[in-house]
């Protein structure tokens, strides 16, 4: 058995058109689940990508990619009528980002129909950590977002925890208000909250960091981390909200800024880093995905020493890790996987 926890990352990936400096467009994969996933196996984590592709040459590459990045594919499923969406990404002198998506009959919103998914449900709710986000939630219908709740629930029976980041995105849902439901009803079952503020004034009407911190505590998170951009990020793990600054800088394009953090952020807290730690290493991850274009960076760019690639065991990387976070005082428990 893995020394490690087992983290499933549930969710969509799609293909993804940046434009580039000259006017090219390139070709790669991102989503925001996927996104995660593959920084967490970058840095030396034991992670599962649950969803569905189809049948076709682009499927087989986006498989082929997440194979070579390390991640498990037992839990990515074929779905034989449908493909991947696809999405593309315009970005402005400021490096902020725009997106037009083609999605709406992807492979991964057919998930609970296949047949291959029963097996995967069972697998997914023997996960350590299960992290999704909103728009997980947005691929499916009430039905479906049931079945989430009930891999929810039995991962925490098991003493597992769930990270979920909202990730509001209008587009995504019929109305504000099926969009605040859903996330409002998966609240009770989130052990460690990562909303950006900015999403949670738009869905939710707060009016400061503290009043996110606030609500998520009071619906049972253990751990709240609200991001903020380059004004750093509000954390909490049992007090009250403190600011975890960042050093700010111009960004290319922030594609993939609040995904990458939260795979550092998630990659800290499972190695027993405590929040101050895993918020700082989820501001160094971001920092450098803001400095390229597209969801993910090249491996060379992965900052500090704890990266899949680096030629050292499992157990040295998250040593390593820890020790570059400097992870003094309090550390947030998880559990043994081994027991």
């Amino acid at each position: 058995m893995s020394d490690r926890p087992r983290v499933v990352s549930f969710g969509e990936c799609m293909l993804e058109l940046s434009r580039q400096a000259d006017g090219s467009a390139r070709l790669a994969f991102g989503g925001d689940t996927l996104n995660t996933a593959l920084y967490m196996a970058r840095l030396g984590d034991d992670v599962a990508y649950a969803t569905a592709l189809g049948p076709d040459p682009w499927s087989d590459e986006l498989r082929a990619a997440w194979r070579a990045e390390g991640i498990d594919l037992g839990l990515a499923l074929t779905d034989p009528d449908r493909v991947p969406g696809l999405y593309a990404i315009r970005t402005d002198d400021a490096g902020e980002r725009t997106f037009t998506y083609w999605r709406e009959t992807s492979a991964a919103r057919n998930f609970f129909a296949l047949e291959a998914s029963a097996a995967a449900v069972a697998a997914m709710k023997r996960a350590d950590l299960l992290y999704l986000s909103g728009i997980t939630l947005s691929l499916f219908d009430a039905a479906g977002r049931a079945r989430i709740h009930d891999i929810a629930r039995a991962v925490r029976a098991r003493d597992g925890k769930v990270a979920f980041d909202p990730n509001y995105r209008p587009r995504n849902w019929p109305s504000h208000i099926a969009a605040r439901d859903a996330v409002t009803a998966f609240m009770p079952l989130v052990d460690w909250a990562l909303p950006t503020f900015e999403d949670e004034q738009a869905l939710m009407g707060d009016a400061t960091p503290g009043d996110t911190i606030a609500r998520w505590r009071a619906a049972g998170a253990s751990l709240v981390v609200v991001k903020q951009g380059p004004d750093g990020a509000l954390a909490s793990d049992g007090g009250p909200g403190r600011l975890i600054a960042t050093s700010p800088i111009q960004p290319v394009d922030t594609t993939g800024a609040g995904d990458s953090f939260n795979a550092a952020c998630l990659h800290a807290l499972i190695a027993g880093v405590n929040i101050d730690g895993a918020v700082q290493a989820g501001h160094a991850l971001a920092r450098e995905v803001i400095q390229s274009r597209g969801a993910i960076i090249p491996i060379a760019r992965m900052p500090g020493p704890a990266h899949r690639h680096a030629p050292v065991s499992p157990a040295a990387k998250t040593r390593q890790w820890i020790s570059a976070t400097k992870p003094e005082g309090h550390t947030t428990s998880f559990p043994d996987p081994t027991q």
